[in-house]
């Protein structure tokens, strides 16, 4: 089997790379040519200079699977290849893509006979090594033949990989996934947090999160690299408390409306994200004013660089 790789950051790169390993043949293709020529000689990847050559080094019915970042570089990506491709090839969208887009994009290129996958991936860095969950939607016939890839891909060529539904389901799918995600990150935190608070007991933050790895209802990958990250150093005072989203949490929380659909935590895990990048905190600074107006209660002023509060 052979089939294209687009796009070779640390996702593209390392599913090339398990591919490869896998025994299927991979052509691919990076903005940045010493990327393609380093996973060429690292891992027998067949390189190319130009989607234009990509497409040629593959034989109709052609399979091409797009790992770039979800939005406008994706969808640049994609109308040039559907001017590249013939009817009977299959184009997969493995990256973080909105489940809307997906259908767009699965309706313009039906109007040329390509097949479209939307591939929902988890398991990042990881994958290369543990494998990655792959949750994918598409007609029958295109996931059929990706098959053998998926079976590669995934953790165990009978699990860690679904055909969940029609095109957009994959990518839905892994929208939800990631709003869960969300939320059982924040809890973790905030738990870590009411530990770290509690100095009296002088708590080893580190062995706790070991312990809970063992037998305890939370136990988890996230729980996992919680414990690792804690061995190194619990005060994590080198990190700062900025936490960014990717925006399928965003996703999540708008279908959730859409829906009429009740999601506090993961809704709420969002909005704690928001928090944590707000570097104005400029509704605080009005609830501050609010209080003092009617409480006369003390506002703290900023000191005249503004990076630090001054007492007031």
């Amino acid at each position: 089997m052979r089939m294209a790789m687009i796009g070779l950051g640390r996702m593209g790169a390392n599913m090339s790379r398990r591919l490869r390993r896998g025994g299927i043949e991979v052509v691919g293709y990076d903005r940045s040519p010493e990327v393609v020529e380093q996973l060429a000689a690292e891992a027998g990847m067949v390189p190319a200079d130009s989607l234009e050559d990509l497409v040629e080094r593959l034989e109709a019915p052609r399979l091409v699977w797009v790992m770039l970042p979800a939005g406008e570089v994706t969808e640049a990506c994609i109308e040039r290849l559907a001017a590249l491709l013939d009817p009977g090839d299959v184009l997969v969208d493995g990256g973080n893509a909105n489940y809307h887009d997906s259908q767009r994009r699965a309706a313009r290129l039906a109007e040329a006979g390509i097949e479209f996958i939307d591939a929902g991936t988890s398991g990042g860095v990881w994958g290369l090594d543990n494998g990655y969950c792959l949750m994918v939607g598409g007609s029958e016939t295109a996931v059929e033949r990706l098959a053998p890839a998926l079976r590669v891909l995934a953790p165990a060529p009978d699990r860690g990989w679904a055909h969940v539904g029609p095109v957009g389901s994959g990518h839905f799918t892994k929208m939800v996934h990631n709003g869960i995600e969300y939320g059982m990150m924040q809890a973790m935190a905030e738990g870590f947090a009411l530990l770290h608070g509690k100095t009296e007991f002088q708590l080893d933050l580190a062995q706790i999160a070991e312990l809970w790895r063992h037998g305890s209802v939370v136990r988890s990958w996230l729980l996992d690299l919680s414990a690792a990250a804690l061995a190194e150093d619990q005060q994590l005072a080198g990190v700062a408390p900025v936490v960014a989203d990717s925006g399928e949490g965003r996703w999540t929380a708008i279908e959730a409306i859409d829906q009429g659909v009740a999601l506090p935590v993961i809704s709420l895990s969002l909005a704690m994200r928001f928090a944590s990048q707000d570097r104005e905190g400029y509704a605080n600074r009005l609830l501050a004013m609010m209080r003092n107006a009617f409480g006369g209660h003390a506002v703290e002023r900023r000191s005249a660089s503004g990076d630090s509060p001054a007492a007031g």
